[in-house]
């Protein structure tokens, strides 16, 4: 079994584009994904599963259609599957996400926002 120390810092240190995923580790069927956010994502859902976003740093608006919540460094969030939700980072913000592997990052929306999943 191979064993790997990963660093959250390094890995946002090569992260030079908002909104561009990159795959830090899996655990299981999952992956931990490192992102940097800034301006306005797009509205969508993720049908059959739920999203967890973990701020690292900077502050993060997960709009929603019943109402806005806000994270910061530190927060913990999990969007249930099948709610529609945009994110907003109105300064660079850095997190970490927790999808089952295959997630797309656009969910049902899809458009040029849609990334490929990056290894670090």
């Amino acid at each position: 079994m191979s064993e790997t120390v990963r660093n959250i810092d390094q890995a946002l240190a090569g992260i030079t584009e908002p909104w561009q995923p990159h795959r830090l580790t899996s655990v299981n069927d999952y992956d931990v994904k490192v992102v940097k956010m800034h301006g306005e994502f797009v509205w969508h859902t993720h049908p059959e599963t739920d999203e967890l976003f973990m701020v690292h740093s900077g502050r993060l608006t997960i709009q929603l259609r019943d109402g806005d919540v806000q994270l910061g460094p530190g927060d913990i969030f999990v969007v249930p599957a099948g709610v529609e939700h945009c994110p907003r980072a109105d300064e660079e913000t850095s997190a970490l996400l927790f999808e089952p592997k295959g997630t797309v990052n656009t969910g049902d929306a899809g458009g040029e926002r849609t990334a490929q999943l990056r290894e670090l």
